[in-house]
C-alpha cells in the first residue's frame, strides 16, 4: 500500500491540475510513526488527525497534533511532522489548478479563513457534529478517487469544496455580533495580508501599507491587532524573518544576498534585525536547521 501511495504522490507532483487523498496509516503502517524533515510543497495540504498525536512545525512554529484536529498548509510554507506510533487520519493534497479546472473560482481559497501564506497556522479543532459532516465528504472523496466513474474529478471537486466550506464556517477571525464591522475588518485584514505578501521585501513600515489602504497607521495596527493578536508592524517583521528562514533553508544564498533580496542595504543591520526578531543569530539558525 505504501508503494502505491508513494506512486500516487509522485504522479501528483508531476501534474499541475492534480488531487490526491490517502489514509495516514496506509502510508506509515499501523505500528510506525512519522519523523519528518523540514520541507515545502507547491500545492495545498489538508492533514486531518483522527487519532494521531505528536507535533507539527509550520513555518518553524510548533503546534500539537491532537485527535480530530485539521491542519491547512499553503504552498511554500515550511512544515515538519512528528507523530507517536500508530497515527490514523487522512491527507488531502490539491493544486490551485485542480480547483480552476473544476470551475472553482481562483479567489475561492483566498476568501477562506483556513489557509495562510505566513503567520499563525493553528489546527482547526472539530466538534462531534463537524466530524460526522466532514467524514461524509472525505469518505466520498476517497471513494470517488479510487473509482473509475464518469466525471470523477468534477465529483471530487464538488466534495472538496463542500469539505472546505464546512471547515471555514467554523473558523472565525473576529468575535462579537457587529456583522458590518466584522466584514469590514476581515476585508482590511485580507487586503493587508495580500499587500504584505506582495511587498514585504520593499515595504518595511506600516505607513506604506496604511497609505494604500487609505487608513492611518494607528487604525491599521488596531484592526490587525484585533484580528491576528499582533500589530501590523510585528506582522511585517515576522514575514521578513520567515522569508529569511525559508531562504536560508532552501537556497545557497549568503546572508548578505538574502538581506539585499529583502530590502536591507546594510548587512549588519539585517543581521541585527534577524537576531532581534528571531531570538537567535543567522549562523545559529543555520547550525540548528540546515544540518538536519
Amino acid at each position: 500500500m505504501k508503494d502505491k501511495i508513494d506512486s500516487l504522490v509522485l504522479s501528483f507532483k508531476n501534474r499541475p491540475a492534480a488531487f490526491v487523498i490517502y489514509k495516514i496509516e496506509d502510508m506509515v503502517g499501523k505500528r510506525h510513526k512519522i519523523a519528518d524533515i523540514p520541507h515545502r510543497h507547491n500545492y495545498y495540504s489538508v492533514i486531518w488527525s483522527f487519532s494521531a498525536t505528536g507535533k507539527h512545525y509550520i513555518d518553524f512554529k510548533e503546534y500539537p497534533i491532537l485527535p480530530n484536529h485539521i491542519f491547512f498548509v499553503s504552498p511554500k510554507q515550511v512544515h515538519q511532522i512528528f507523530t507517536d506510533p500508530g497515527p490514523t487520519g487522512v491527507i488531502i493534497l490539491f493544486t490551485q489548478e485542480f480547483l480552476v479546472s473544476n470551475s472553482i473560482r481562483e479567489d475561492f481559497i483566498s476568501n477562506l479563513k483556513l489557509f495562510h501564506d505566513s503567520g499563525e497556522t493553528p489546527p482547526l479543532p472539530l466538534t462531534d457534529q463537524m466530524v460526522n459532516n466532514l467524514r461524509t465528504f472525505s469518505d466520498k472523496m476517497m471513494e470517488t478517487f479510487l473509482s473509475v466513474r464518469e466525471m470523477k474529478t468534477e465529483t471530487i471537486g464538488a466534495y472538496l469544496k463542500l469539505f472546505l466550506i464546512e471547515c471555514n464556517s467554523h473558523c472565525s477571525l473576529f468575535p462579537g455580533n457587529n456583522t458590518q464591522g466584522i466584514e469590514v475588518g476581515r476585508s482590511m485584514v485580507r487586503r493587508f495580508k495580500n499587500l504584505v505578501e506582495n511587498h514585504y521585501f520593499e515595504w518595511h513600515q506600516v505607513k506604506n501599507y496604511a497609505a494604500v489602504l487609505n487608513v492611518t497607521p494607528s487604525y491599521l495596527n488596531d484592526v490587525i491587532k484585533l484580528a491576528l493578536n499582533e500589530s501590523a508592524k510585528d506582522y511585517i517583521q515576522n514575514r521578513l524573518v520567515l522569508e529569511t528562514k525559508r531562504l536560508i533553508l532552501f537556497t545557497e544564498k549568503s546572508s548578505k544576498e538574502i538581506g539585499y533580496d529583502l530590502g536591507f542595504e546594510d548587512p549588519s543591520h539585517f543581521s541585527k534585525f534577524f537576531k532581534n526578531n528571531a531570538g537567535l543569530s543567522i549562523n545559529k539558525f543555520k547550525e540548528i536547521h540546515v544540518s538536519q
